[in-house]
């Protein structure tokens, strides 16, 4: 039976343009907030590090709390768009102020300064903005094709964007005018750039009427029994004798109690940290490219290794699951060839070789690349298999796990480096760093990185929504 298409192709375009905006704020912190602050605002990286892991646990706080409000937001430009559209506003003065601290200000006030504004931007936000912009996969298509074709699309955008920042961003805050102008300068930019591109994205989609998300493929008489056996905490009622109201009330212990209940959302979500905080380890390689390898432009070149070979995968990733007839032999395969080709990254870069390190992060990236391109469909899938067994739609706060991850996968990477780069005795701006922080940023740079592909690898292996789903509509006769 062939799925009912849902989008143009300038939908799924304006769509993925969304995360040119989160890009601009995700890329340029996780790749050069950390050097900003040590080397340019004279902080110390443990205690940024430190203030980094408390922020993390305010904005812990909000993901779910955002998620929860989505699901129940009803407006004329529906639940998520206005949860993209307005936030972003707060990202781009957040963005600029982070990197503007006032040099006249002693120490204290400057770590004060930075907690507050890196707080706001995460755990207010962004998380509203990122949580939405994702949740959106699930509420303007029902296709299962489409919503891969966004993930693939969205990726492209958020690698090129990646690429682009960590290319031209070292030579672009020379051009601003260099030091603390120059970073303040190009954070302007980049704030103005993502505000605009934000705005084009809310536009460009509209979702659609919540009967008609409702209206899913399986019985929803069926549902709502199983839910009653299964959940009888939640007194689910035949769909037919709900008024939109009752049908859409749920409390937050609630939500949390159907995430919880849903394993595949645990593990998407275990995924999505552990990718983040791959992308965060791999962003800091600015470091090992000044003081290993002795060019900090070398930034750029493993930028583009890392993101061509990505996006050519996502371009084909759509083609690939039909192929594979579903995505979890793909990501399987494609993280454990990636977890190899990592392990030769570290050869690699102890043999000094660029080349070959070069080679093979580009292996990696390509073998990564059709998980990056699905995992939203994964989301839905897992929100549609909540759905299944409970008869509650929970997009948005499902959809928290890509924000949690990001948040959580990204700011412990930056705070992990920051305490890292401490721990092995860093000196901002030293033409030689000491043997100790050497062996840090081999560590950093090449071992951590093939650690958590494994670990993404091993969960993935256990990611079976896909099949879970089948095996219900068999069973329930859907």
């Amino acid at each position: 039976m062939t799925e009912k298409k849902y989008l143009k192709w300038y939908n799924k375009i304006g769509y993925g343009s969304g995360d040119i905006a989160g890009n601009v704020v995700y890329a340029f912190l996780a790749t050069f907030v950390m050097i900003y602050l040590t080397d340019t605002a004279g902080l110390n990286a443990g205690i940024v590090g430190t203030l980094m892991m408390v922020s993390k646990i305010f904005d812990g706080f909000t993901d779910v709390i955002f998620g929860s409000l989505i699901d129940k937001t009803k407006t004329k430009l529906g639940k998520a768009r206005p949860w993209m559209l307005f936030p972003y506003i707060g990202c781009s003065i957040m963005l600029a102020a982070i990197f503007a601290i006032p040099t006249t200000w002693g120490d204290v006030a400057k770590y004060a300064y930075f907690f507050i504004t890196y707080t706001l931007l995460n755990a207010v936000f962004y998380t509203a903005n990122n949580i939405a912009y994702s949740a959106l996969t699930a509420l303007i298509t029902k296709n299962g094709n489409e919503r891969v074709q966004m993930g693939s699309i969205r990726f492209i955008f958020a690698f090129g964007t990646s690429l682009l920042i960590q290319s031209i961003t070292v030579k672009a805050v020379d051009w601003c005018g260099g030091g603390v102008e120059g970073w303040r300068n190009i954070a302007i930019i980049y704030a103005i750039i993502g505000l605009v591109v934000n705005t084009i994205s809310v536009f460009s989609v509209k979702e659609l009427p919540e009967e008609e998300l409702e209206n899913e493929n399986h019985a929803d008489e069926e549902a709502a029994k199983f839910s009653a056996d299964a959940y009888p905490d939640f007194e689910l009622a035949d769909k037919e004798h709900r008024t939109d109201d009752e049908s859409g009330k749920y409390s937050l212990l609630d939500a949390a109690k159907l995430l919880l209940a849903n394993k595949y959302y645990i593990i998407i979500c275990a995924v999505y940290i552990l990718t983040q905080l791959f992308s965060a380890t791999l962003s800091m390689g600015i470091y090992y490219m000044t003081y290993i390898l002795g060019d900090e432009d070398l930034l750029g070149t493993f930028s583009l290794a890392i993101n061509i070979p990505m996006i050519c995968g996502l371009l084909i990733t759509p083609y690939l699951v039909k192929k594979c007839k579903g995505m979890y032999k793909l990501n399987f395969t494609g993280y454990l060839i990636s977890t190899i080709a990592r392990g030769l990254v570290v050869v690699g870069g102890y043999m000094q070789n660029i080349p070959m390190m070069l080679i093979f992060t580009g292996v990696a990236a390509i073998a990564m690349s059709p998980m990056q391109g699905d995992l939203n469909a994964l989301i839905a899938a897992c929100s549609d298999y909540t759905y299944r067994t409970t008869g509650k739609r929970i997009d948005g706060t499902m959809y928290s796990c890509s924000s949690l991850g990001v948040k959580i996968g990204g700011g412990i990477g930056t705070a992990l480096t920051g305490w890292l780069l401490a721990a092995g005795g860093y000196v901002a701006n030293a033409a030689v760093q000491p043997e100790s922080c050497i062996n840090m940023l081999h560590f950093m740079y090449l071992w951590l990185p093939m650690l958590l592909n494994l670990l993404i690898t091993i969960l993935l292996s256990r990611l079976t929504v896909e099949k879970a789903n089948e095996n219900w509509d068999k069973e329930h006769n859907s």
